[in-house]
């Protein structure tokens, strides 16, 4: 008989805590939920910068090497013109 109490304390002890935290579970899995939201859309937002990022460069590697060109091209034109 004591051991049934006692068991029947625990279980009652159990389903109380139970009810208070399933609703504190639910609350954490609820904000969880959203961070992960927030942060799978800062994830994509920084792989578009990223990848922005990356767009721009190759643009301005492709600018240096055009510049570079031109300014070969340009010295070749002025000391052409200086042995004339």
């Amino acid at each position: 008989m004591k051991h049934t109490v006692k068991i029947l304390a625990l279980l009652i002890a159990i389903g109380l805590s139970g009810c208070a935290s399933t609703k504190d579970l639910d609350m954490t899995r609820s904000q969880v939920e959203k961070a992960n939201a927030t942060a799978e859309m800062a994830l994509q937002t920084a792989n578009e910068a990223k990848a922005t990022a990356n767009d721009a460069k190759a643009i301005a590697e492709d600018a240096k090497a055009t510049s570079a060109t031109t300014e070969s091209k340009l010295d070749q034109m002025f000391k052409k013109a200086m042995y004339k």
